[in-house]
């Protein structure tokens, strides 16, 4: 039988796998690991929205905040009303010096969850 799926061999299956084994290896702190895993996952399924929020996470982990902030900002085009990726663009946005594009991500965050971590980074009263 041929092998349609793809010059990497690498199947449906395997990409779930790999994206759990990338969500092991994120909370074992191993983000590098998890970025590794991921990419394949992502280049297959492009439009995985949750693995792209688990690679914005791995890349802010592994304090690689450019790929962060755009991997972030992808799943907010898709998903505007995601309160924890605003949440995590603004820390990104916080980590690199710039405090007025954190506050306005936090503010959203806030706004759109009232959990009060997100309160409470917004300045929001509890």
């Amino acid at each position: 039988m041929p092998d349609t799926s793809g010059s990497t061999g690498r199947t449906p299956e395997t990409h779930v796998i790999d994206f759990r084994a990338a969500e092991q290896l994120l909370n074992a702190r191993d983000p590098r690991g998890a970025v590794k895993l991921l990419d394949p996952v992502i280049a297959a399924h492009p439009e995985n929205t949750a693995a792209r929020l688990l690679r914005a996470r791995a890349f802010f982990a592994a304090a690689q905040l450019r790929p962060a902030e755009l991997e972030f900002t992808i799943v907010l085009e898709r998903e505007p009303d995601n309160a924890f990726a605003h949440f995590a663009l603004a820390r990104t946005f916080e980590r690199r010096g710039e405090p007025e594009q954190a506050k306005r991500h936090f503010r959203l965050a806030a706004a759109l969850d009232p959990n009060p971590r997100y309160l409470r980074a917004a300045r929001f009263e509890s």
